[in-house]
This record gives structure tokens, sequence and C-alpha cells, in this order.
């Protein structure tokens, strides 16, 4: 090897040393896949980004607003920015918001983070789907929407809503629709040792209950279609124009009328309320039996004491029985928890 060429070498320059370009103040700089420019795996911290907030998702765009909460609050049309990966963005997401955040017509600005959020609705299409779905997040509330007739209430779909509600670590509230049409009674007993709070509504009747459970909290409304989430959103919120659906005579079930969730203001800035699509399934194949477990504090305890790790709670040995038996917790709760866990598996019909 001649001078010149050894010199080039522990001088890093030449051919031969391409392979070892660094920089020191850098970390895990290697070659592009479709060049040689270096590639490092920092990202920039983005520390001037405007909080927002996702009202709503609409084919690869994202409604947002930008600060809010304050004065200056506005509506800003967002994109995911390509560092995000594939972290999934959702209504209800706070994020941080760089590039044209003033919400002038035919901007456009970066979504470039997604906020550690405080729950997440998740549910699968079916209960073999392994691929989880999150439907909202950071809520408070999960409000079950369901009518007392036209259609008929399907026990076994707000079964899995309420595991969801309790897998996600939000407070349920059923919400009985459509009381002009049905008596309450039945349903309300058949929940009653659950402990799940419940409103009472009819068509043109007084929603000022409802209303007091949603302020200043931000609430999530599910259901299947026709129970009449749309027309509850339009009377809480005036203007928000959300189509409303009729049900079907002959099958009995409402025609999908929301085709994506929307997060809406209510009055006053007293709080917020998330309408979703009618849905008319609600795999539950990623909830983990213990955070079910969890919302039913006089049974925890005992299944802590009495059953061996990773029970499922519904064999006939389980320990839980034993701790019914002495008087720990009601028979008609563990039932309730049994009824719950069960529901995990099976279509909802």
């Amino acid at each position: 090897m001649g001078v010149d060429a050894g010199a080039r070498l522990t001088a890093g320059t030449g051919p031969l040393a391409r392979k070892h370009d660094y920089d020191e103040d850098d970390v895990r700089v290697r070659p592009g896949r479709r060049g040689s420019r270096p590639r490092t795996r920092r990202r920039p911290a983005h520390e001037d980004a405007s909080p927002g907030l996702v009202t709503a998702v609409d084919r690869g765009r994202y409604r947002c607003l930008a600060d809010p909460g304050t004065d200056g609050e506005r509506a800003v049309t967002a994109m995911r920015a390509r560092e995000l990966g594939r972290k999934g963005v959702v209504v209800g997401d706070r994020v941080a918001l760089v590039g044209d955040v003033t919400g002038a017509q035919d901007t456009l600005a970066r979504i470039v983070r997604v906020e550690p959020r405080t729950s997440a609705l998740r549910r699968t299409a079916d209960d073999t789907d392994p691929f989880e779905r999150i439907i909202v997040a950071n809520a408070d509330n999960l409000v079950i929407v369901t009518a007392l007739a036209d259609p008929e209430p399907r026990p076994r779909m707000i079964d899995r809503q309420l595991v969801a509600a309790y897998d996600a670590g939000m407070a349920p509230l059923l919400c009985l629709t459509k009381a002009d049409l049905a008596p309450p009674d039945a349903l309300v007993a058949e929940y009653a040792p659950l402990g799940v709070p419940y409103v009472v509504t009819e068509r043109g009747g007084d929603l000022g209950e409802l209303r007091a459970r949603l302020t200043g909290r931000t609430s999530v409304l599910v259901g299947h279609s026709g129970v009449g989430k749309s027309t509850l959103v339009n009377a809480l919120v005036p203007d928000a124009e959300r189509a409303v659906s009729h049900v079907n005579a002959v099958t009995g079930r409402g025609r999908h009328t929301s085709s994506s969730a929307l997060a809406l203001e209510l009055p006053g800035g007293d709080g917020w309320i998330i309408d979703t699509p009618g849905v008319r399934s609600f795999g539950l194949a990623h909830v983990d039996v213990e955070n079910v477990l969890g919302a039913f504090d006089d049974l925890a305890e005992g299944a802590a004491e009495r059953c061996p790790p990773r029970c499922d709670h519904l064999q006939d040995d389980c320990g839980l029985d034993s701790w019914v038996e002495e008087g720990h917790a009601s028979r008609a709760r563990l039932d309730s928890l049994r009824r719950l866990l069960a529901s995990r598996e099976g279509e909802p019909e």
C-alpha cells in the first residue's frame, strides 16, 4: 500500500473509508437504502409544536382543534407525519401540530406526536380477530345507548360494551331511550347488581339528567343502529346535524347513518361527547380477564385470596364461590361478573 493511500485511510478519506464514516456527536448513523447520505434515528423534538385535539378522521386527514380551550382555539386540518410510523391517530387523541396551524382555508398541518393516552376504547371485528382497533382515546365515560323498544334491547351487546368500558378504564353509563314505547323496569333490574348508573329518556323529553352526567367530562356514545344516538346528539348539541336513521320493520335493525366518530363540544364548553357509528358486533378478543374483574372490588379481593393464577372464574371449582358463600359478596354480583366474562366468547346476538 502506498503512503498516499495509507494517509487517506488514516484521515478517514478514500473509497474504503466510506463504510466507517460517522459523526461523533450523533448516534446510529447508517446509509439510507437509496443512497449514501447518512441517516439517524434521532427525531426533531418539535418543542415549538402547537397542542391539538383530534375531533374527526376522514380518509387520512385529521380534523383538529389547535390550542384547544384557549382564546386562540381554531380548527385545523392535518396529516400524519411520516415519523409517527405505524402509530395510529384516533378521535380524542391529544397531539402536537407543526406546519401551517393557522386554520386558513386549503392549509395543511402535520401531526408529529401523539401524547400518552389516559384511556383507549378498543374492539375487535370478532372474538377470533387478533387485531384490535382503537375507536376513541382519552374519554372518561362510555355511554351505552339502548332502546327499550324499536329495536328491542340486546342485553348481550350491552354486556360486551360494559366489558369494553371496564377494560378501557372508563366509567359506564346506561342510557335507555324510547321510554315512551316501553317501560325500563325489567332492564334496570337486570343490571342493578352491577351498580351501573343509568338514565331513561323518551322522545321529546327532558335531557337534564343526562346532561348533568356528561358535564365536565368526555363521553363516548356507543350502541347499535336505530337506538337513538344521533337523536340524542342533535338534542345535546343543536348544531351537530347528525343524520337520523329509521328501524327496518322486517329485521328490527337500524341502518348506519354515522360513518365515522365525531367529537363535539357541549354548549358552553362544559364537556365533550363523541358520537360513534352504529355497530352490530363488538369483538372482545383483546380483553384481559383481570381488567374486567378489577371493576368488581368486592370480588377482586376474593379472587386474589382464593383463586390460582390465570383463573378464568368460570369453572366449577373457582374460589369465588366460597368467597360468596362466606358472605363477602353477593351471589347476584358473581353471577353478573360471570355473565360478562362469558360474553367475551361468541356473537352478541
